[in-house]
């Protein structure tokens, strides 16, 4: 895409090329070909098309959405314009379950200009300004999920083989978190995606059992900001479609039950200059953390209750961002985050320092999240910090699960959101986020999670019929 044309005509790809990637697919068996744009929720849409119809797809002359009538925003009607997906080419891959199947991403445009509720272009946009400032921002995302079945109607754990709860005895185990049992039950399932990720060549660096049973994590290379939200959102797609082979099912749902470990996707972020490609701008040529990196976490901390309104973004969200949970299983503490500072490899906090890159860790992440919208004001929030030069303050390094709120307070601590309310009231007024999300899909997103929230708070849950019922 050219980042400078305001016209679709500039954003189409070269026709030479287009032919050469068609004649590509038809040699490898391709049929058929999803142009998928994203919608504000961070889910892929699509109408596939046969091969042959390829070309006219990248020129912009293939299907057209009423994205109105199924994206969540209110401000486009009956008798508007449809909106015009224009496939990026760099994003093809053959679909790994499916290899008759092609992929493409495709970015949103409406009466000739870039769509203003599109969030891959609101990432495209920040990433150009961001390299106006003269930086380029990178990032890795660790996804954790949870692989699930039916049984009598009912979800349960697909890796789990003791007796349901009320059902046999279930004897006092350990946690599911890298256990060598449980990890061989799992690897048809982890060995299948395994060998696509390799295929792939996302530089796969484990797979990991996680703390809930059926609750698995994958950390893989880092890459620019468009391509690993490109890359999150395929995998949302790729891990469903192996479970589904197996009979399976994914979920992203950050908190499935009360006892279960919160299902995360930390964001690790680190900066370059454009004019020093490959140096990291957050590591000290001479060792340790450089000033820049200091000045990016003042930057997230700044807007760290707005940012986590988008990587946090469900009422479910915040079940998970609590310190302790009572009949956890495998410990009590939940080693998710609950504060808005940052530490020195310090998990209880929202930002961490790894003590093994020069990346900063956003914690209060979920696979709920729109990873576009999240890295475009992750990155807009850390170049402000670095070029305006914000101090964080100092790192807080103790527990904050465990220190008094006397502590907390003289530490300049701040608690994160403790609901998506809350959160979406301070993303509604963040100046920043009116920038990077512009004021449309700003508009969009938080009368969406004003919807969402009033919704939830008409649902009598199982809690309240235990609390009160009987006590009143």
């Amino acid at each position: 895409m050219n980042e400078t044309s305001p016209t679709m005509a500039g954003a189409l790809p070269d026709i030479e090329r287009i032919r050469e990637e068609q004649a590509k697919l038809a040699e490898a068996g391709v049929k058929y070909v999803f142009s998928c744009w994203v919608d504000m929720h961070g889910l892929p849409k699509t109408k596939p098309v046969p091969l042959s119809d390829f070309e006219n797809l990248c020129m912009g002359k293939g299907p057209q959405f009423a994205v109105h009538s199924i994206s969540f925003v209110p401000e486009l009607g009956a008798a508007d314009p449809d909106q015009i997906p224009v496939p990026d080419l760099d994003s093809l891959v053959i679909c790994p379950w499916d290899r008759t199947c092609a992929w493409m991403f495709a970015d949103l445009w409406w009466e000739d200009a870039p769509y203003n509720l599109c969030p891959r272009q609101a990432l495209r946009r920040a990433v150009h300004s961001t390299a106006e400032k003269g930086f380029a921002g990178f990032a890795g995302i660790e996804p954790e999920f949870m692989v699930m079945r039916w049984r009598d109607g009912q979800p349960v754990k697909a890796f789990d083989d003791d007796p349901l709860p009320g059902e046999g005895v279930r004897p006092r185990r350990q946690a599911f978190g890298y256990d060598i049992e449980y990890t061989i039950d799992s690897m048809g399932f982890l060995g299948a995606v395994i060998d696509i990720l390799e295929d792939l060549g996302w530089g796969l660096k484990d797979v990991v059992c996680e703390g809930s049973y059926s609750q698995f994590e994958l950390d893989f290379g880092y890459t620019d900001l468009v391509g690993m939200a490109d890359r999150l959102v395929f995998l949302r797609v790729l891990l469903k479609a192996v479970a589904k082979q197996q009979g399976l099912f994914a979920t992203y749902m950050p908190k499935p039950a009360t006892g279960d470990w919160r299902s995360g996707a930390h964001i690790n972020y680190s900066m370059q200059r454009v004019d020093a490609p490959g140096v990291n701008l957050f590591e000290n040529p001479e060792g340790g953390w450089a000033d820049a990196a200091y000045h990016a976490v003042g930057g997230l901390l700044r807007h760290g209750g707005a940012l986590t309104a988008i990587t946090a973004s469900t009422v479910n969200s915040y079940n998970g961002l609590v310190a302790q949970v009572a009949g956890f299983e495998g410990g009590t503490f939940t080693w998710a985050p609950t504060h808005m500072t940052y530490g020195n490899n310090n998990r209880s906090a929202m930002l961490r320092l790894p003590q093994n890159r020069f990346c900063i860790e956003n914690r209060a992440s979920d696979l709920c999240l729109n990873p576009y919208l999240a890295l475009a004001m992750t990155t807009a929030a850390a170049v402000a910090g670095v070029t305006g030069g914000i101090d964080p303050g100092p790192p807080f390094n103790k527990d904050l699960y465990t220190v008094t709120d006397e502590e907390i307070r003289a530490g300049g601590v701040q608690r994160l959101p403790r609901n998506l309310l809350e959160a979406t009231e301070i993303l509604k007024d963040d100046p920043l986020a009116a920038e990077v999300l512009g004021p449309a899909m700003l508009n969009s997103w938080v009368k969406y999670k004003y919807d969402e929230w009033e919704r939830y708070h008409q649902a009598v849950t199982d809690w309240e019929v235990e609390e009160y019922l009987r006590l009143y």
